[in-house]
């Protein structure tokens, strides 16, 4: 009969921590989908442009009108996410210079636990081009898995509204050029 009961403990447990791990989420792979994420539409019409929307409101991250979509997890106090930051905007210059690539390939930031007034910060410490949202209440961060900064996923967007992970890593991209023909080639976009 004791045996019995330390095994109940044990399994109850178990429980415990798979219960836990499932409320912080779980970090999407590649291969895998990235979960439904909604975010505050940005208030300049040359975001809203660039993301192919309209409106004030909400949004889900599917609604971006690209075929390949760049999310970068950062945060403005996170020392590798600073020293990222001339990286990732050289990504976005490669993106924006090539015409046919432009419409196609869209890049966000998310400040994981960084307040409106932290990202706007951010955005003009490091001359940030592209749009950057705030997750102040860490709610997209618990969702996929409270991955470290600079956590990176690329999202090959289909017309239905969902996605597939073709990457999905922590740490630099070391090389704008270098990354963005790696992503290029793994989706068929080259």
């Amino acid at each position: 009969m004791r045996k019995k009961g330390v095994f109940l403990v044990i399994l109850a447990y178990l429980l415990c921590i798979t219960a836990s791990l499932q409320a912080a989420g779980h970090t999407p792979a590649k291969g895998e989908s990235f979960p439904p994420v909604t975010l505050q539409k940005p208030e300049g019409t040359a975001e809203l442009d660039y993301l192919g929307l309209k409106g004030t409101g909400s949004f889900e991250v599917s609604e971006i009108k690209a075929d390949l979509l760049i999310i970068e997890i950062y945060s403005m106090y996170c020392p590798y996410c600073q020293k990222e930051a001339p990286i990732v905007n050289r990504l976005y210059e490669l993106i924006s210079k090539e015409k046919n690539l432009k419409e196609k390939v869209k890049l966000i930031g998310v400040g994981a636990g960084n307040t409106p007034f932290e990202v706007e910060i951010f955005r003009k410490q490091y001359n940030i081009g592209f749009p950057l949202f705030s997750d102040e209440s860490f709610a997209i961060h618990k969702k996929i898995g409270e991955v470290r900064t600079p956590f990176f996923f690329v999202l090959k967007m289909k017309p239905d509204g969902s996605n597939t992970l073709v990457y999905s890593k922590v740490g630099s991209i070391q090389d704008a050029g270098q990354f963005l023909e790696m992503i290029l080639k793994e989706c068929g976009l080259r």
